[in-house]
């Protein structure tokens, strides 16, 4: 099975990739197109996942004594994780929202994002002027709270999609290394995504990134009604494909702090360190790149 696709694979993939290179206007309106109907999905569910979100905070009583491990560098322990109630409340739903407008397939591939998806719909036929039916979303749920709140997500090898250059045909895809540049250091990134698959029917299917990062706010204890975690606001990060970051418009050339170091120390597996994505510098390519939904109503 690992072989039986690589002679096909091999010329529909660099085709592929020679005509998005070419065509870097049909993959920038991919992204527009599902950064605008993910936003527009989502609102459509607003009360729903209010709801179930809040849900959490409501059940206290029933978790209060197992609570789930605190995250990060030196907690101060005044809130709780809630990395799992935003990929239920939230990621859990994006299979039923998406179905409203595409047929979805869930293709097994062993890395990546939390949630990935195959779309296929006649408008991404027409978007692209019958190139392709398909994208594959992949999405990441990254809830924060409020002293987290930052213009930036964290985002792993696993996350990021490269230039994905196939020269060999025994070698398979593999991605030129970026650069995560602060303002006080910088290092190497090495992303493991390709920014397009050949699917074994045809399909030629490029990889869309939308990030879903929920804010919590946090309700203190000495509240009348006791303390809290509810959902304040959804925040939606467009990631540019791995072509448009270093083939054109080369996005990390023209921002070269659009990915900056992450939170990993120096005794992490150089390969594996995480990289920070600017949320300004995407607001700065395009509006639409980031979209924020009001949640803090019930």
């Amino acid at each position: 099975m690992f072989e039986e696709q690589r002679d096909f694979a091999f010329s529909a993939y660099k085709e592929a990739r020679r005509f998005l290179c070419e065509h870097s206007d049909i993959l920038i309106e991919l992204e527009h197109f599902m950064a605008t109907t993910m936003f527009a999905l989502l609102d459509s569910a607003r009360e729903e996942i209010i709801r179930d979100y809040n849900e959490a905070s409501r059940l206290y009583p029933f978790w209060q004594n197992y609570p789930p491990d605190d995250r990060g560098r030196q907690p101060v322990g005044d809130q709780y994780p809630w990395i799992e109630v935003g990929e239920h409340a939230i990621g859990a739903k994006l299979p039923r929202l998406l179905a409203q407008k595409f047929v979805i397939y869930d293709y097994g591939i062993p890395v990546g994002p939390d949630e990935r998806f195959v779309l296929q719909s006649e408008d991404i036929r027409s978007l692209t002027e019958g190139w392709t039916d398909s994208l594959w979303l992949f999405s990441d749920i990254k809830s924060v709270g409020p002293r987290d709140d930052a213009m930036h997500a964290v985002m792993s090898h696993n996350q990021i999609t490269g230039s994905g250059k196939w020269n060999r045909k025994s070698d398979g895809v593999k991605n030129d290394v970026m650069i995560a540049k602060g303002q006080r250091a910088q290092h190497d990134f090495h992303c493991s995504i390709p920014p397009i698959y050949i699917l074994s029917d045809g399909r030629v299917v490029p990889v869309i990134n939308v990030v879903v990062k929920p804010l919590y706010a946090m309700i203190s204890p000495d509240n009348p009604q006791g303390g809290g975690q509810p959902l304040s606001k959804i925040t939606l990060a467009t990631i540019p494909n791995g072509l448009l970051l270093e083939e054109g418009p080369r996005y990390l050339q023209q921002y070269p702090s659009l990915l900056f170091p992450g939170k990993d120390d120096k005794g992490m597996n150089p390969l594996k360190l995480r990289a920070r994505v600017d949320f300004e510098i995407l607001k700065e390519i395009a509006d639409w790149r980031i979209q924020v939904l009001n949640m803090s109503g019930e």
